[in-house]
């Protein structure tokens, strides 16, 4: 193999794989990157898996003599990173040694053999769905950070993700046991394609989320198959294994009825959490909420550290409720909001809190209660 490529463009590949390779691993190759340059015609390749999740990407280079070898993925992209911004010529060398070039800069690498690499799943869709790149990054947004990372309970582990019967809309659900976010949105388009249902791995979204973050993402193909998905984007393949299991009825904790919706501005509310929450417990992180006559008392309470109050205005007129929550579930379901302000919705000191932004009804969190 002996090839030239921009370093940007390099450096682009490298840098989409930093997260999936696995850097303490039982199979100590899956730290590494795998290059092919088949012809001179066609593209070179960065791939990496962790074999659970994939990506596959293609690179406009000068491929002079094809071949294929895997080297470190994380030096590999620690050396491109700080290469001057010229072409990058690499050449395998004898025992699957990669030799760098750059201006006046020389390195190489110890590699492996191509045929060593475990083989990304291969999954060609019957059907692609196209979907706004903004549009996927926002669900994922609201929703990723309620999943379970709780090994056992491995079926909440990821993002429920199901096609609303009868319309173009889709949904994503995460929960944890404890918390629960959801969000729906419309697609414009078909949704025949996707399948109507299936849990996607929180790994995986966290990388298709990088992707459609990416500045030239417009729109992106998706489509799930059997237990596995993919993401598709120009020369840039994402593919996943899907988590099987039954997802739980997540519509039996949504609360039915609620008896106040308290409308708050929401980086208000996030800044007295965060500082009432300085001296709650460690594990817990209770802080009690307690709504009164327009006003709205948030405190923590430690016996080793000491008490913190604070007030906020309110528009609420009825009996004082009391109810406690875990503060960092609330910090975490207002950060994935961008509304400036937000409808806390409760009903008494034992059912769940909801809270939804007030621009977008489609989007809301459920925290449920804790003792104090």
């Amino acid at each position: 193999m002996k090839l030239s490529v921009d370093r940007q463009e390099l450096l682009r590949g490298l840098g989409r794989i930093q997260a999936i390779v696995e850097k303490r691993n039982a199979m100590p190759i899956l730290a590494n990157v795998l290059l092919t340059a088949e012809k001179k015609e066609s593209p070179l390749v960065l791939a990496a898996t962790d074999l659970e999740v994939g990506i596959r990407s293609e690179h406009t280079a000068e491929i002079e003599t094809s071949g294929s070898l895997t080297v470190g993925a994380k030096k590999f992209f620690e050396i491109v990173r700080e290469l001057p911004e010229e072409k990058v010529y690499l050449e395998a060398t004898q025992n699957s040694y990669l030799s760098l070039h750059c201006g006046r800069s020389q390195f190489t690498l110890a590699g492996t053999a191509a045929e060593e690499y475990p083989t990304l799943p291969e999954f060609t869709p019957e059907k692609t769905v196209s979907v706004q790149g903004v549009s996927i990054g926002a669900m994922i947004e609201h929703t990723i950070y309620a999943s379970s990372v709780d090994e056992t309970r491995y079926n909440l582990n990821g993002v429920f993700l199901e096609v609303v019967e009868g319309t173009d809309r889709i949904r994503m659900v995460a929960t944890d046991g404890h918390r629960l976010a959801l969000v729906e949105r419309s697609l414009g388009e078909d949704t025949s394609g996707l399948a109507s249902s299936v849990i996607i791995p929180r790994k995986g979204l966290s990388e298709l989320k990088r992707l459609v973050d990416e500045d030239d993402v417009d729109e992106i193909e998706l489509a799930f198959e059997g237990n596995h998905g993919l993401a598709r984007k120009g020369g840039v393949t994402l593919v996943m294994r899907l988590i099987e299991g039954e997802f739980p009825n997540y519509e039996q904790v949504i609360p039915k009825e609620i008896s106040h919706r308290i409308p708050i501005s929401r980086e208000v509310l996030i800044q007295s959490l965060r500082r009432v929450a300085i001296l709650s417990t460690e594990r817990a992180r209770a802080v009690k909420f307690e709504v009164s006559e327009n006003k709205l008392s948030l405190s923590s309470n430690n016996p080793e550290l000491g008490d913190a109050r604070e007030e906020i205005d309110v528009d609420f007129s009825g009996e004082t409720i009391s109810i406690g929550f875990n503060a960092r579930y609330l910090i975490d379901a207002l950060g994935s909001m961008h509304a400036k302000e937000v409808f806390v919705g409760i009903r008494d000191e034992l059912q769940p809190a909801q809270i939804v932004g007030a621009d977008d009804p489609d989007s809301f969190a459920v925290i449920m209660p804790m003792r104090i």
